[in-house]
């Protein structure tokens, strides 16, 4: 217990899924959170269930004025900002990403919350963490950064664009002294209400084949990787990934 005790956490698509999951364990391990999502009604209702220690503010992350209009307010109530998880993101925008057929509109809808979500979130980040003496930065990526995706082709270069962009502001940030570091998260499949909704029982076995370890991940799993690089364990860490992803990649 108390791995981020006494530090103020900013948790990008927190209402539900891996973002929840990621709040859910911070404040176990003693942080203060504040999550954000675009849907208020499910926003409030996390909030709620956290308890006491968080608050919840609607936001658009691919919205520049929404992170200019949330920081001030977050260290009016809250003092500081030690982590950000720039977890928001979506896989699709509801059309065809297949690379002969993708729209631009659609690449451009998903590369605006996935990517240019992250470099705001980032951005925003180092000037608040330089003035409170440093800070964590968490970026959610995927697994999809590394591989192949003819389905998915707009989702994919998203993540793959999160973790070399991860890398630039861990380097950034080292060469500056800025005291903050910048570290990738990479789920793999991953069990959500979403995922079990999205597909069929028998879809979902033949994903699950594809495991080496033979089990999908859960949300908790990607959450203890993002608190470890969340928590000063990993002070000497930057410019890295993790991997969650019961061993796809390796094959």
């Amino acid at each position: 217990m108390g791995r981020v005790s006494n530090k103020v956490a900013l948790i990008t698509g927190g209402a539900s899924g891996i973002g929840f999951a990621i709040a859910e364990l911070f404040i176990k391990e003693g942080s203060q959170v504040v999550i954000t999502d675009f849907d208020r009604s499910a926003g409030e209702k996390a909030a709620r269930a956290l308890g006491c220690n968080a608050l919840f503010i609607e936001q658009d992350v691919s919205n520049e004025g929404d992170w200019i209009r949330m920081i001030p307010r977050i260290l009016s109530e809250r003092g500081r900002i030690d982590i950000l998880v720039n977890n928001a993101g979506i896989s699709s925008a509801g059309a065809s990403q297949d690379p002969e057929t993708v729209s631009l509109e659609e690449w451009r809808r998903v590369q605006a919350v996935n990517v240019e979500g992250v470099v705001l979130g980032c951005k925003q980040a180092i000037a608040v963490m330089r003035k409170g003496g440093g800070g964590s930065i968490v970026n959610i990526s995927s697994m999809a950064g590394f591989i192949g995706t003819p389905k998915l082709s707009a989702y994919g270069a998203s993540k793959a664009a999160v973790y070399q962009f991860t890398k630039t502001v861990a380097l950034h940030c080292a060469r500056n002294k800025y005291n903050i570091r910048c570290n990738s998260v990479h789920p793999g499949i991953v069990s959500t209400k979403m995922f079990r909704e999205a597909f069929s029982k028998e879809e979902q076995e033949e994903m699950r084949k594809t495991i080496p370890l033979g089990e999908f991940s859960v949300p908790k799993d990607v959450a203890m990787a993002a608190l470890y690089l969340a928590s000063d364990e990993s002070k000497h860490v930057t410019g890295s990934k993790i991997v969650v992803d019961g061993g796809i990649t390796m094959q």
